[in-house]
């Protein structure tokens, strides 16, 4: 579906948009509390007929002061509607409540990028996370992801893992149908995708490629589920130019992980990639493109998370539109193979190989 090729909205609908935007900080906070203090859940559970301001202000114990100026809040933001005097949930109150990709989305964006955001000008202007500080003093998050304060990592952990859990047991399947025997899971985090691949593919052997501490922890994971003889780990820095990738594999594997890094790292990295592959290797990488989703709230949520890497994550990388992607695979000496889209719903798969 075309998307972004015309300006979609009305005089009337921008300047109403404009407002949105205007009070989104406000707005924000304000749906958190709805959701988080039980004003939703009141309003759900009573089903038709609604609530008072009364009924709610005594299921959720909340002074009846901040009800009132939640509940009107949030009339204008559509999340609930009123009729003689009588609050229902909306179908977005419905969806903030209860879905759980709102809901990983919702909570990453409080919990990670909300107090960064307001550095997102120093950010962009100084090709850095100004915005990183807020939660750690490290120069990019990846050094400090096993240190980050709570709420923040558990809500990073989960964004992370919602949408790549969702593209798992389709790519096992390809993989499956011509398995590897031996896997290097570059930028491995967890070890989730090495543990979902070594319990369906007895004959693989996975080498997995990380920091220092994210392997550890990835060990830990994958020597508790019994999966230890077949592990092997490599501490890689990628972004150092004299760390090569270890050989001996037949295929690399990059799960939203490229997009942790700029244009020009991107390509030194493929290129570390290309160097370690043996003759008929072959290089898959799972990515999320804006440009190549169904649904616009689906593109949306990716632009908005180039933000986060903008101030939060290190300050040069993004969710790549994949016409920009593929250039840099080209520039990497590689070409691609096979292209696969709506790989668990969001995901591309991309099966490069060497340039001949």
């Amino acid at each position: 579906m075309p998307m972004y090729d015309k300006d979609p909205l009305t005089a009337l609908q921008a300047v109403s948009a404009a407002q949105w935007l205007a009070f989104a900080p406000l707005a924000f906070q304000a749906t958190s509390a709805m959701r988080d203090r039980g004003v939703l859940a009141a309003l759900r559970d009573a089903g038709p007929e609604g609530c008072t301001m009364e009924d709610v202000t005594r299921q959720t114990a909340l002074p009846a002061y901040a009800v009132r100026v939640l509940l009107e809040a949030g009339l204008g933001l559509h999340i609930v509607w009123r009729a003689e005097g009588r609050f229902r949930l909306g179908k977005l109150g419905l969806f903030l409540l209860e879905d759980e990709m709102t809901r990983v989305n919702f909570d990453f964006t409080r919990d990670v990028c909300y107090d960064a955001a307001a550095h997102l000008e120093a950010s962009l202007t100084e090709g850095r996370p100004a915005g990183l500080k807020e939660l750690g003093p490290w120069a990019t998050l990846y050094q400090g992801l096993q240190a980050m304060p709570e709420p923040a990592r558990a809500s990073w952990h989960a964004f992370d893992h919602f949408y790549s859990d969702l593209a798992f047991p389709a790519a096992c399947e390809r993989l499956a149908a011509g398995a590897p025997r031996r896997l290097m899971d570059v930028g491995c985090n967890t070890g989730k995708w090495a543990q979902f691949c070594l319990a369906r593919l007895p004959q693989l052997e996975i080498g997995l490629v990380d920091l220092p501490p994210q392997l550890a922890r990835a060990r830990e994971r994958l020597d508790a589920a019994g999966f230890g003889q077949r592990v092997r780990t490599h501490p890689v820095d990628l972004l150092d130019p004299d760390a090569p990738l270890p050989g001996g594999y037949d295929l690399i594997w990059m799960s939203q992980f490229l997009d942790c890094f700029s244009e020009d790292e991107v390509v030194a990295i493929l290129r570390k990639a290309r160097a370690a592959l043996p003759a008929h290797g072959r290089i898959w990488i799972l990515e999320l493109f804006w440009d190549r989703q169904r649904f616009e709230a689906a593109a949306f949520s990716l632009q908005q998370t180039s933000l986060y890497f903008s101030c939060v994550a290190n300050g040069n990388s993004q969710m790549y539109d994949s016409a920009v992607f593929l250039q840099l695979i080209e520039r990497a000496g590689l070409t691609v193979s096979r292209s696969t889209d709506g790989v668990g719903g969001y995901h591309t798969l991309l099966e490069c190989r060497p340039i001949a």
